[in-house]
């Protein structure tokens, strides 16, 4: 049974995807993140054993890489309390925030605490709470993903480019990324396997 005197091994989570950032801003950065939870390890006087930063990868995906590493240690033994900002941190899907908190962490004697939320696997009450937490937090993926697909199809709508690399025979215009210009370098043998193609030739003929 863990208890609240405890020295624990913790290990700090951070997490920042792009939808995240531009959401909540300097809020949500990992260098924000990380002075939050390394400042609250030391005012409890825990050891901080490692510092676990996936930057760029949303929550929904729990195959980040140091959060799996971060599993990995948990699973050697080398720490016993993980730390994250907020719940969303951890992650964003619904089922597996829960079997990370319910099942995983339990049954290797880790404290799970997200310190804006107030969520702490030693305190009952506060865990009664945080599978609504969860469920928000899945929501709000889906809302984001939702938006976003959204504003790609209204950009399709409008002929924009949305690609990162152009096509061959195209170039990004300089004063707009999303509109493509016809690269004169190559156009004539762009042109030439279409001429190619109409003539009937087939893929291989036209390559060489």
């Amino acid at each position: 049974m863990q208890n609240q005197d405890k020295i624990y091994s913790a290990g700090i989570y951070c997490r920042l995807s792009k939808d995240d950032g531009g959401a909540e801003g300097e809020s949500a950065s990992i260098s924000t993140q990380k002075a939050i939870l390394t400042a609250y390890v030391r005012e409890r006087g825990w050891r901080l054993t490692k510092t676990y930063v996936d930057d760029g990868y949303s929550g929904v995906n729990f195959l980040r890489p140091n959060f799996q590493a971060m599993i990995k240690d948990i699973e050697a033994g080398l720490i016993d309390c993980v730390i994250t900002k907020d719940l969303s941190r951890l992650g964003r899907n619904y089922l597996d925030c829960g079997l990370y908190l319910e099942l995983f962490f339990p049954e290797h004697n880790v404290r799970y605490i997200a310190v804006n939320d107030g969520v702490d696997t030693l305190n009952k009450a506060a865990m009664d709470v945080t599978p609504f937490r969860n469920i928000l937090n899945d929501m709000y993926s889906a809302d984001v993903s939702m938006k976003i697909k959204s504003a790609y199809r209204a950009r399709f709508r409008q002929g924009k480019f949305m690609g990162t690399t152009p096509p061959y025979g195209f170039l990004k215009d300089p004063a707009d990324h999303n509109h493509l210009i016809v690269d004169e370098a190559v156009a004539p043998i762009v042109r030439k396997m279409f001429e190619l193609a109409l003539e009937g030739n087939g893929i291989a003929k036209i390559r060489r």
